[in-house]
């Protein structure tokens, strides 16, 4: 159990800009990882195992991608009692992302807006850190999310999603193809019918060449926004059946201002987090699990502030969740808490049935 309260820390990080807070914590897990001072923020991990697209996750609650770009902090975060943690989105070369500030909290409505731009230091420096951790040999699971550059254009998109793929397929449990960014120009564009065969095909040939090259099938999930409608939803997932991706991770952040209309910031550009997310994203979900059928993977991410927030989206159909802005909000304490909620809920399931 964590020896600081959040509750205490919050009212310091709160005071920051959003991104300073951001990288003063990244910078300070990443000094206290592996060290003694690490039992000042760890969580007993919750044991709640399942299978998944071949692979054990030892609980139900994974980390989101975003909030360790660099995975400098794998480790760290893993200390936090997640099964699961996944780290990205990178891309080939490093870039700097988006002109700051670029990071808004909407304290009122519990939500964030970004406009990062996939800001990192590329595949190389991204690989160093991963090969560093030690999450996997714990027997935790460790999913890599990969990205294109800004600077190549939409139409040359699959060769960055190549080489990400070359470069983290040996160190990954599960790799996220990342295609719902709204903060990357048009990349939004490839969850489209045509440019959404075009990546798929090519992810998928070059797996199996991967999977022959290194002795193991790695699990390719895809990341989809939650502004889509029933018609794309259904485009997407038979696209994912027909090429053979192993699940889905529904949702990324949103675009609509619906939520959080006239609050300060509303109306920054960039993708919507936290409590807003929370109804779409369980309604892509829900459409989702409809079409794909009860057995297809699905990761549910946005909107979980609560335990209640969780156990909703494993009712909606995901299989696991994932958390992000929840942590930022309401600290390491959600994580053992979603983990605790959606263990009794399921037992009380089996209960049931016996």
């Amino acid at each position: 159990m964590s020896l600081l309260p959040y509750s205490l820390a919050r009212p310091f990080l709160f005071g920051l800009d959003p991104e300073t807070a951001h990288e003063l914590t990244m910078q300070s897990l990443a000094r206290l990882q592996g060290t003694p001072l690490e039992w000042s923020y760890c969580n007993r991990m919750v044991d709640d195992p399942i299978e998944l697209a071949g692979l054990t996750f030892p609980n139900r609650v994974g980390l989101a991608a975003g909030l360790d770009k660099n995975a400098r902090c794998i480790d760290g975060l893993g200390a936090l009692g997640f099964g699961f943690v996944e780290v990205g989105t990178v891309t080939p070369r490093p870039q700097p992302g988006n002109p700051k500030p670029r990071m808004f909290r909407l304290p009122e409505a519990n939500a964030l807006i970004n406009r990062l731009g996939f800001n990192n230091d590329g595949l190389e420096a991204f690989v160093a850190n991963v090969k560093r951790s030690s999450f996997r040999k714990k027997g935790r699971i460790l999913g890599l999310n990969i990205g294109k550059n800004a600077a190549t254009p939409i139409e040359n998109a699959t060769s960055d999603y190549l080489v990400c793929l070359d470069g983290v397929y040996p160190h990954a449990d599960y790799v996220t193809i990342n295609i719902s960014s709204p903060n990357t120009s048009n990349l939004r564009s490839l969850q489209t019918d045509e440019a959404l065969e075009g990546l798929l095909g090519a992810i998928a040939n070059r797996r199996e060449a991967l999977a022959r090259q290194h002795g193991r099938r790695v699990p390719i999930f895809v990341k989809i926004a939650p502004d889509l409608d029933q018609a794309q939803v259904e485009v997407i997932a038979a696209a994912l059946k027909r090429h053979g991706m192993d699940g889905v991770v529904a949702t990324n952040t949103t675009t609509s201002r619906e939520a959080v209309k006239g609050l300060p910031h509303a109306e920054e550009a960039g993708g919507l987090s936290g409590a807003p997310v929370l109804e779409p994203s369980n309604r892509v979900i829900g459409q989702l699990r409809a079409v794909l059928g009860g057995k297809f993977p699905i990761i549910g991410v946005g909107g979980i502030m609560s335990a209640d927030d969780a156990v909703s989206k494993i009712q909606a159909g995901a299989d696991v969740v994932q958390i992000y802005t929840g942590l930022i909000y309401r600290g390491p304490p959600l994580v053992t808490q979603a983990a605790r909620a959606i263990q009794r809920m399921r037992k009380a399931g089996e209960a049931q049935k016996a």
